[in-house]
């Protein structure tokens, strides 16, 4: 909440922001959370991107001799937001890219948000790096209880076209308890089911359905 209600000049108290959990528990989600708030309340330059994205322009740049244009663009930011860290192992020149960006930003004061599958201290990155990604505030996503997996269910449900029973979302929030997004993805195709045979959706119609994931 501290992160996405800054605002330029104010002090930065979690920095780097290190969120880290398990695949659909929902990392990307939050990132886009925090960058959508900023954006809508303050007047901060953010960059938000993909690792992927991030090598791909290091990658191009190297390419055709532009590394001082990227370097520009990630280094007159206010916030800079990185999703799935955990990509960079392996890719040297990007680490090195990062690791320089990074520090340049941290020193000016600006924020550096990331999001990883991994703790910083399991990643198979530069310690140097390494180092820099845990000195900041490091939050960790557990498994969803089931009232949020409830309430989820219900969100989703209550925009959905037709009449969800609530014995059926229970059913789903009980079955399926480690990944967020296997949740919705079960309940859309539910949805899907009634809306193509037009059969309406009950106990019965769920493991029919959705047998791979029961």
């Amino acid at each position: 909440k501290q992160v996405a209600q800054a605002r330029r000049g104010d002090a930065v108290m979690f920095n780097p922001l290190y969120i880290h959990a398990g695949v659909g528990l929902g990392k990307t989600h939050l990132l886009n959370a925090i960058g959508n708030h900023v954006a809508e309340h303050t007047d901060l330059r953010i960059a938000y991107l993909t690792t992927e994205q991030f090598t791909n322009e290091v990658i191009n740049s190297i390419r055709y001799d532009k590394m001082m244009d990227l370097r520009k663009r990630y280094r007159h930011i206010d916030m800079l937001m990185i999703d799935d860290i955990q990509f960079l192992i392996g890719k040297d020149n990007t680490q090195e890219e990062f690791f320089h960006t990074f520090n340049y930003l941290t020193e000016l004061g600006k924020q550096i948000v990331v999001s990883s599958d991994q703790s910083p201290t399991e990643l198979a990155l530069e310690e140097r790096l390494k180092t820099r990604l845990g000195v900041g505030t490091v939050a960790d996503l557990h498994a969803t209880t089931y009232e949020l997996r409830l309430s989820i269910l219900q969100a989703k449900a209550a925009r959905a076209a037709g009449q969800i029973p609530p014995k059926v979302l229970e059913l789903l929030a009980h079955k399926i308890a480690t990944n967020v997004r296997e949740l919705e993805g079960a309940l859309q195709r539910l949805i899907n089911y009634a809306e193509i045979t037009g059969e309406a959706i009950t106990l019965e119609t769920v493991p029919l359905v959705l047998r791979d994931l029961l």
